[in-house]
């Protein structure tokens, strides 16, 4: 059976999506791109368009190709192509405009406005006790380890030019 992410947008830009299973999304089946239907389907009054979709591994449908299958097609511009040059034509793979149980996720637009839920606001978060300013003597402590690590990496780097220097001369 088919499964679809549905997601409805308004007039207003807002958004939301729900997922369809088994008899529920039965109705969406066959319907095509730019089509209208009840939203009903969605437990919402009024009609809904079909406006894209995308199938399981994010193939676009497009709306100016027949069918259900994935078609490899040049496109000028449009969905399924970006950044295109002016004369440019790219050979992409593209889905039919029907939708069938390959289908994942459909769009729509709702021809009312959507009640969407308002996130909700967190309470303001504590902030955290101020630090003190490190003391004189932990400020010296802390030169002297720097200190100690640089003469250390210094003479790290004397021994091995001394080894190179051996081993140039032995050969």
């Amino acid at each position: 059976m088919a499964t679809f992410k549905l997601t409805l947008s308004d007039k207003k830009g807002r958004s939301t999506s729900k997922e369809l299973k088994d008899n529920d999304a039965n109705p969406l089946l066959g319907l095509r791109v730019g089509q209208e239907t009840d939203a009903s389907i969605v437990g919402l009054q009024g009609k809904i368009v079909i406006t894209g979709g995308s199938d399981k591994s994010g193939v676009p449908m497009r709306a100016d190709v027949h069918g259900m299958p994935r078609k490899r097609i040049l496109i000028p511009k449009g969905v399924g192509l970006q950044d295109a040059e002016k004369g440019l034509r790219k050979r992409k793979l593209i889905r039919g405009n029907t939708i069938s149980e390959e289908i994942y996720q459909v769009n729509c637009r709702y021809d009312g406005e959507l009640q969407v839920e308002e996130p909700k606001k967190e309470a303001p978060k504590k902030e955290a006790p101020k630090k003190e300013a490190p003391k004189k003597e932990e400020l010296q402590r802390k030169k002297l380890q720097r200190k100690k690590l640089q003469r250390k990496k210094l003479q790290r780097k004397k021994l091995q030019r001394k080894k190179l220097q051996r081993k140039n001369r032995l050969t």
